[in-house]
């Protein structure tokens, strides 16, 4: 087998999300579609960095899969660009060893949310930003925003569903920058690691600060009191972008990998009774 690694870009408009789901149109459904033909039936699961959800975009979403036969990476590209519809495009294809993965060895992501700030909705952008025709005070976002840069516990800006335990990210970098002449506010978030609807609430709630509706400083008294229902609303899913995914360098997924050797090594010898 051998394993690819590709980079993909997608308009999440008209899928039910990334992951594949029992009837329902996915990203990851139709790459599988795909790599079926290639395959001439042969079944091939593929791995992503994450998910994304219902309308929700990619410029560059990470994937992984094994494939039973050895062809060029570029081979690969052209043909899964020709077999899945124009909503999907393959911009980089490599192989890579079989340790890699798309997932496990992700060191951190960026993603960037699009608000439309113009009266009137732009009938061409209504599934590529969200529509926030409100009184927009560009100093209190930028000051909020600093509120979130570290590692904070984001048990607000998760959602209720998820089920992660452990709620501490840290941020990197957290900005916004306004286009007078498009009339659009464009978000950017990079860190460790982002929980289910984060960007998406924290969005919703930096919103209400930029209106005057919430405190400046809200974000840091929100942090602290752990609590989802205290949050702004969920924005859109039409604004964001997964902009770019981050991985451990060779030497960290050694280091990872031997970790992991040892501690089922561990393990192993627990379960005989030692």
């Amino acid at each position: 087998m051998t394993r690819y690694k590709l980079i993909l870009q997608y308009d999440g408009t008209n899928f039910a999300g990334s992951q594949i789901q029992p009837n329902e149109r996915t990203v990851q459904g139709e790459i599988e579609k795909a790599l079926k033909v290639m395959t001439k039936g042969t079944a091939i699961k593929l791995q992503a960095s994450g998910r994304t959800d219902a309308g929700v975009h990619a410029l560059g979403q990470v994937i992984h899969f094994d494939y039973p036969t050895r062809i060029p990476a570029e081979n690969m590209l052209r043909a899964l660009n020709s077999l899945t519809s124009d909503e999907i495009a393959f911009i980089h294809s490599e192989i890579v060893n079989e340790h890699f993965h798309a997932r496990y060895f992700t060191a951190g992501k960026k993603y960037q949310y699009v608000v439309n700030i113009n009266p009137v909705i732009d009938p061409f952008m209504r599934n590529f930003a969200l529509h926030h025709p409100y009184p927009i005070h560009m100093d209190y976002l930028e000051s909020a925003l600093k509120d979130i840069l570290g590692t904070h516990d984001f048990s607000s800006f998760c959602a209720i569903k998820s089920g992660r335990e452990n709620k501490v990210r840290t941020i990197y970098e957290a900005s916004v920058v306004k286009d007078e002449a498009k009339g659009s506010l464009t978000f950017t978030f990079r860190g460790d690691g982002f929980l289910y609807n984060m960007v998406r609430i924290l969005i919703g709630t930096l919103l209400q600060i930029a209106n005057g509706r919430r405190p400046v400083n809200d974000l840091k008294r929100l942090i602290e009191v752990k609590d989802r229902n205290q949050a702004g609303p969920t924005a859109s899913p039409s604004g964001l972008y997964l902009m770019e995914v981050y991985y451990l360098s060779d030497a960290e997924i050694a280091e990872k990998l031997a970790e992991n050797a040892e501690w089922n090594r561990r393990k192993a010898l627990s379960e005989d009774g030692d």
